[in-house]
């Protein structure tokens, strides 16, 4: 029989191409989308066929994670095998000015949807996109078992739904995993975020549309992977004869200065002479260095990453200056054909 899977945040980079990956396996798939005035799912579109012709596998619902109702009779509705929870107000810096509606949206959108499944639950697998923001000022490296110590109200909010999803998982037996994803980019990264600011403003710098980017704090430190390698491990982890937590990262940790180093040199621009500092960008606290112990994840899901951070950042500049009409050097195509030959995804 043909698998279900719902999938919330669809539009967003993840779940576009957590989606690709699941209709390439055979998958059924619904996703959650917010009504709005203007579309917004760009990100799927090319994979998307109207629901009246045939062959079509991907279905499109209208709600909200502030929504119970609508939450409760969409997955009743559907009966999915697999629920794949990545929607959430996602932006960090964001966060700290709003905090209640991230609380909302983040925390209690995973404890409406867990408590849907619970009540239709018949062998229903979810899976909560927890984040290495949870960890916040932990020492690094950080591992499963690291103390969460955390420094936004995202990251709380994450926490929060972290929790009532082991929660779930102990108190009514619900297959119930956490996947606490590094930070992980690609093409599709939101334009706000700061790999993808930075990829943009080269293009639109070279392209003559601006002079300058500017940026807040160039001194954290992350662990960037490429997103759809880490979309893979969301699904092997509800593949598990058993639910658990994992941590998922290249166990490598590169600062902003060089993420925006890199991406420059690349490109043939100069920091000193495009680059400004912002104070408007800097967090009220901040998380100095995160770095993914994912030798768990090793183990278990037989999972390492292909995509290192130069490759990333090379594929990146690529895919922006492409988009701008710019002629791209090329490295980043290289990488792909080496590293993801036969790719699922198709959009970028």
């Amino acid at each position: 029989m043909t698998k279900k899977a719902f999938i919330t945040g669809i539009t967003g980079q993840d779940g576009s191409y957590l989606a690709e990956l699941l209709l390439s396996m055979g998958y059924e798939v619904h996703g959650l989308i917010r009504r709005s005035s203007t579309f917004n799912t760009s990100r799927i579109d090319h994979i998307y066929i109207d629901p009246h012709e045939r062959g079509a596998q991907l279905f499109l619902h209208y709600g909200d994670l502030s929504d119970n109702e609508m939450i409760s009779h969409i997955i009743y509705n559907i009966h999915p095998d697999e629920v794949y929870h990545l929607g959430a107000q996602s932006h960090v810096r964001v966060s700290f000015d709003t905090p209640e509606y991230t609380g909302n949206v983040t925390g209690l959108g995973t404890t409406r949807l867990l408590e849907a499944i619970r009540r239709c639950d018949s062998g229903i697998r979810f899976y909560q996109a927890s984040s290495s923001e949870m960890f916040g000022s932990a020492a690094p490296p950080q591992s499963e078992e690291t103390v969460f110590l955390p420094r936004s109200p995202y990251a709380c909010a994450k926490l929060y739904a972290y929790w009532m999803t082991r929660n779930y998982r102990e108190g009514y037996k619900l297959f119930a995993a956490n996947g606490i994803l590094f930070n992980h980019e690609s093409p599709r990264r939101g334009e706000t975020f700061v790999t993808r600011k930075i990829t943009r403003a080269i293009a639109r710098i070279l392209s003559g549309r601006e002079q300058y980017l500017y940026l807040g704090n160039l001194d954290a430190r992350r662990d960037w992977g490429f997103a759809p390698e880490y979309v893979e491990c969301m699904w092997r982890i509800l593949q598990q004869e058993s639910p658990g937590d994992y941590v998922i990262g290249t166990g490598e940790t590169h600062s902003v200065r060089e993420f925006l180093e890199a991406s420059f040199e690349y490109a043939g621009l100069s920091v000193e002479e495009h680059v400004r500092i912002d104070s408007r960008y800097f967090r009220p606290t901040e998380v100095e260095v995160l770095i993914a112990d994912p030798s768990r994840s090793a183990q278990v899901l037989e999972w390492r990453p292909k995509v290192k951070f130069s490759g990333l950042v090379k594929i990146m500049v690529d895919s922006d200056l492409r988009a701008a009409g710019i002629a791209a050097p090329g490295e980043g195509d290289e990488i792909l054909a080496k590293n993801c030959p036969g790719k699922w995804w198709k959009g970028d």
